[in-house]
């Protein structure tokens, strides 16, 4: 008997439209004799609309936005989903509402098996500010930054640029703390740009990360699993432009991606060992993404990682996996058994005294 799958997607987000992208790659994946995939759409506004089952692979973003289909703010027929429970839900929001443990506080209360992150690693994982904390405390070796909230900006701007021109060196990082896929990041190179990144990251974002630049190769390895976890293979980017933004990642097609990544085995090695311990303090399950940045000194240097990394086609944790010998299809299967995994361990936990 096929397990019921519901794919959540779309999102009150600014990475909406990744998400969408997200979601018709899983379905251009998934095997439908295994599951009867159910569309859920968030609509930008928060809307949520329920689909009939996919009977195959989408092969239009327009197809997934349901906008002539499904009630109108069908979250309480999810609720309340009278046509058969579903087994599990695959949350393909990146962003926002969604990747943040929100939607993830929501499947825990209505106890459904979900794929990926709980509440505690997606938050932590979501707030670079936070994530970088905690990676500290593990002494994960990390570049220098600042970080502010948008009302300090607006009394302590002066203050706040000379604290950063004192702290780092130029080129600085601006970002919203709580957005991914390169959304509303620019480089600085004085203090001009810094002033008009932050301006730009603060229309995301009410928290502010600025970090310091640092001349390295961008490596990322992908971490899948909830109590053993494991690591793929680790892949280079190479991105044409000045860093990986957004066009690169999901518009051009130009960056190149070389897999596995010509590393030594002592810095694969390093970066496996500093990955699996950025797992543990976040206490993550299912799968993340660690990035990394390794100098010409085979100095390497945790940047982040992502709880909810990309599908698309063009997407690294995806193609990590295939090259570690995990196809894209087993890659889903194995995410699917893992949230089964880890939703009937806590079936165990006691709630009472008796």
């Amino acid at each position: 008997m096929r397990k019921r799958l519901g794919l959540i997607y779309g999102g009150k987000s600014a990475e909406h439209e990744v998400s969408l992208s997200t979601a018709r790659a899983v379905t251009q994946a998934v095997d439908f004799e295994k599951y009867e995939v159910i569309p859920v759409y968030i609509t930008y506004t928060g809307e949520w609309r329920k689909g009939e089952a996919f009977v195959g692979p989408v092969t239009t973003l327009e197809e997934l936005r349901l906008e002539g289909n499904g009630k109108p703010d069908s979250i309480h027929d999810f609720l309340n989903d009278t046509s058969g429970a579903l087994d599990v839900v695959f949350p393909l929001l990146h962003g926002t509402n969604g990747e943040d443990g929100t939607v993830q506080g929501l499947f825990e209360v209505m106890n459904i098996p979900y794929v990926g992150n709980g509440v505690l690693a997606s938050s932590a994982g979501m707030d670079k500010v936070v994530m970088k904390q905690l990676f500290a405390q593990v002494g994960l070796q990390q570049v220098p930054y600042v970080h502010f909230i948008r009302t300090e900006w607006a009394h302590e701007q002066q203050q706040l640029v000379e604290k950063m021109e004192q702290e780092l060196t130029w080129p600085m990082f601006v970002k919203p703390a709580n957005l991914g896929s390169s959304v509303g990041i620019s480089q600085a190179t004085d203090r001009a740009s810094l002033i008009e990144a932050v301006d730009l990251a603060l229309k995301f974002d009410r928290k502010i990360i600025v970090e310091q630049g640092v001349t390295a190769r961008e490596i990322e390895m992908g971490v899948m699993g909830n109590d053993e976890p494991a690591c793929s293979v680790a892949g280079e980017i190479k991105p044409v432009t000045a860093f990986y933004d957004y066009e690169a990642k999901y518009k051009d097609g130009n960056t190149a991606l070389v897999i596995p990544a010509e590393v030594t085995e002592e810095v694969a090695e390093k970066m496996k060992d500093m990955a699996m311990r950025a797992y543990k303090v976040l206490d993550c399950s299912g799968l993340v993404r660690s990035d990394f940045f390794v100098t010409a000194a085979d100095e390497v240097l945790i940047n982040e990682v992502n709880t909810m990394p990309g599908f698309t086609p063009t997407s690294m944790f995806p193609l990590l996996w295939q090259k570690t010998g995990v196809t894209y299809p087993e890659l889903i299967d194995q995410l699917i058994e893992l949230a089964l995994e880890r939703h009937a361990e806590k079936q165990t936990i006691q709630y009472t005294m008796d």
